[in-house]
């Protein structure tokens, strides 16, 4: 009687640790698998700023909230210009860094005086949503300097990126991950 005692406590016990490491296990291993995703190996989804449209499915199209599709910028090819229609809405009355002149919905965008008459504008990433209307402004008004880029950081690298399949212009594609992305001014 008293084995049999020790047995099925000792099968509970195995019971009881095994199911600690079932759930302990996913804890550990998704960071790794994630990490692994955007190593030098493989290849990744990424915008081709050439073929990019800027229709703002990135945004509402991403598995991810807020977007793993983010604004970036060439500060090379940028003009530094007083009005930045990647910054101001079309019409506004006034330059000025008010909330209602901006064109950005979450503020994400930063203004700072360089000198007269040049400001630089820099981009918070953790504010951008991948919306593109600053980069829609900047191509129509502007010489272009703004442009989505997937972050490899947030991206989790769909099997089947839900971007791509619904990307109007085709710009998404997967490119080698050693690339990871593609540059505007460069070419």
């Amino acid at each position: 009687m008293e084995t049999e005692k020790n047995k099925y406590q000792s099968r509970r016990e195995f019971v009881r640790r095994a199911g600690r490491v079932l759930v302990v296990a996913p804890l550990i291993g998704l960071p790794l698998a994630l990490a692994r995703k955007t190593s030098g190996s493989g290849y990744v989804w990424q915008i081709d700023p050439f073929k990019c449209t800027q229709c703002g499915q990135c945004k509402t199209n991403c598995v991810l909230t807020p977007s793993a599709s983010k604004c970036t910028h060439a500060f090379v090819m940028c003009g530094y210009c007083d009005l930045c229609g990647g910054y101001l809405r079309q019409g506004v009355k006034t330059i000025s860094t008010g909330a209602e002149n901006q064109l950005c919905p979450t503020g994400a965008i930063t203004r700072k005086f360089v000198e007269e008459p040049y400001f630089e504008y820099t981009i918070d990433l953790d504010l951008c949503d991948g919306c593109a209307k600053c980069v829609l402004g900047c191509s129509n008004f502007g010489n272009g300097s703004l442009y989505m880029q997937i972050r490899q950081d947030l991206c989790v690298n769909c099997n089947d990126c839900s971007i791509a399949r619904t990307c109007p212009s085709q710009a998404i594609s997967r490119i080698p991950a050693d690339q990871q992305y593609i540059p505007k001014d460069k070419s």
